[in-house]
C-alpha cells in the first residue's frame, strides 16, 4: 500500500510510475526475509524477525563502474560502513546492504565474497562495502545472529528493477516506526521538464520515532491515534521511540560528489516532516548516489585508464528542485513503510501494531486532508 493509493498527497511534486527508488533507471532492489518461531525468547533459536535488503546502484557492475555519491549524518548512534571513503573519494563502488545491527559484518563480508567471485579468486581486488543497520531487538532474537552470508548473497541475487516490496521485508522485517510496525519503504519524485526532468528516489529502513510526534502531511496523526487508542509495543525494556533510520537516495541527475552530499542532507528534512528529530539514541545516516555520469573509471592500479575523463555537472541553480524531491520522497517513503507493514508479533509475545488505514483516513479527513 502506498500513500497515493489511500488518497494522501505528500508534497507538491509528482511521483514516478512506480513511486519507488527503482524509478531511477537501472536501480535494483532485493530482499531476503527471515521469519520463524513464536513465543518466549530463546537466544540462538528465536523468534526470528529479521532479514537483508540489497540495493544495486545501476544495471552494470558498480565495482568496475562506480557512481558519484555523498553522505550525511543527522545523528550518529548507528552504522553505515564505507562512508569515510565516500566522503574522501566521492564514489560508491559497491552494492548497498541494509540489515540489523548485529549482522552488519556478516553482510559486509558476504558482499566482499561476491566481488571475489565476480572478479576471480586469483585477482587481487579491493572492496569497501556499504552496509547500514537499525536495531530490531524488540521483536527479533537479535543476539542469536540469524542473518548469514547466504542470506545476503540471496538478496544480492534477488535484486531487480520494477516494483519494490515494502514493510515487513528484508532488513525492515523486525523494525518499528513511531511505535507502529515499520520497515522498508520507498517513494520517488520527478522534477519538471524545465528543471531537467530528473528522477529522485528514496528507500528507507525506518525504525525510529515516538507515537505522539507522528505527522502525516502536516496532520498530527500520532496525537489522534495515541497509545491509549492503539497500544505501543514498548515497555520498560526499551525506551519508546528509540531506534534509527537509514535513508538511501538515488537520482539520475548528473551530480558531482559534493552535490550528492547536499542532496543526502535533505533526507533529514523529510524525516522531520514525519516527526523525527535525530534523537540521542538514534542512528540517522543518509547516502545519496547519482547515476547521471556513467563510465566513471574504477580505481584499478593495474589499469588506471587515461589521465583525464569528462563528466557532466548539474548547474547548482537547479539543485533546489532536487532538494525538494529528496525531502518529499523521503517523507513518503517513511509513510509507505508504515502503510505497507502488517501487525507483527515477535519475541515474548511483543506486538507491533500496523498503522490502521481506515483510522488514518478518518483522521486525515477530519483535518481536511
Amino acid at each position: 500500500m502506498k500513500a497515493h493509493e489511500l488518497g494522501i498527497r505528500i508534497g507538491q511534486l509528482s511521483h514516478g510510475p512506480l513511486d519507488a527508488i527503482t524509478d531511477v533507471a537501472g536501480v535494483r532492489v532485493g530482499h531476503v526475509t527471515l521469519v520463524s518461531g513464536d513465543g518466549p525468547l530463546r537466544v540462538g533459536i528465536g523468534p526470528v524477525r529479521t532479514g537483508v535488503t540489497i540495493i544495486q546502484p545501476h544495471d552494470g557492475d558498480v565495482g568496475r563502474e562506480p557512481v558519484y555519491a555523498g553522505c550525511h549524518r543527522l545523528n550518529g548512534n548507528g552504522e553505515l560502513t564505507g562512508l569515510e571513503w565516500i566522503r574522501e573519494g566521492g564514489m560508491l563502488t559497491t552494492p548497498i546492504g541494509l540489515t540489523n545491527t548485529y549482522a552488519v559484518g556478516t553482510v559486509r563480508d558476504a558482499l566482499i565474497s561476491a566481488e571475489v567471485l565476480n572478479h576471480g579468486a586469483d585477482e587481487v581486488y579491493w572492496a569497501l562495502p556499504v552496509v547500514g543497520e537499525t536495531w530490531d531487538g524488540l521483536l527479533n532474537d537479535i543476539n542469536g545472529q540469524h542473518v548469514r552470508a547466504e542470506h545476503a548473497l540471496a538478496a544480492l541475487d534477488a535484486a531487480v528493477g520494477g516494483e519494490v516490496a515494502q514493510g515487513n521485508v528484508g532488513g525492515g522485517t523486525g523494525m518499528i516506526c513511531h511505535e507502529f510496525k515499520g520497515g522498508i519503504g520507498t517513494a520517488s519524485r520527478v522534477v519538471e521538464a524545465g528543471d531537467g526532468g530528473f528522477t529522485v528516489g528514496a528507500l528507507v529502513q525506518a525504525n525510529y520515532g515516538r507515537r505522539e510526534r507522528l505527522t502525516v502531511a502536516g496532520v498530527p496523526v500520532g496525537e489522534e491515534l495515541g497509545t491509549d487508542v492503539i497500544p505501543s509495543p514498548y515497555d520498560a525494556a526499551a525506551a519508546a521511540g528509540s531506534g534509527s533510520i537509514i535513508v538511501i537516495i538515488a537520482t539520475d541527475a548528473p551530480l558531482l560528489p559534493h552535490q550528492c552530499e547536499r542532496l543526502a542532507q535533505r533526507a533529514g528534512l523529510g524525516i522531520a516532516r514525519m516527526g523525527g528529530a535525530g534523537e540521542h539514541t538514534s542512528g540517522d545516516l543518509f547516502l545519496a548516489f547519482a547515476t547521471g555520469n556513467r563510465g566513471l573509471p574504477a580505481a584499478e592500479y593495474a589499469d588506471p585508464g587515461a589521465p583525464t575523463f569528462t563528466v557532466t555537472a548539474l548547474n547548482d541553480t537547479y539543485l533546489s528542485r532536487l532538494f525538494w524531491a529528496a525531502i518529499e520522497a523521503t517523507e513518503e517513503a517513511i509513510l509507505n513503510a508504515l502503510l505497507s507493514a502488517g501487525t507483527m508479533t515477535g519475541r515474548d509475545g511483543i506486538t507491533a501494531p500496523a498503522l490502521p488505514h481506515d483510522a488514518l483516513r478518518e483522521v486525515m479527513a477530519r483535518y481536511g486532508r
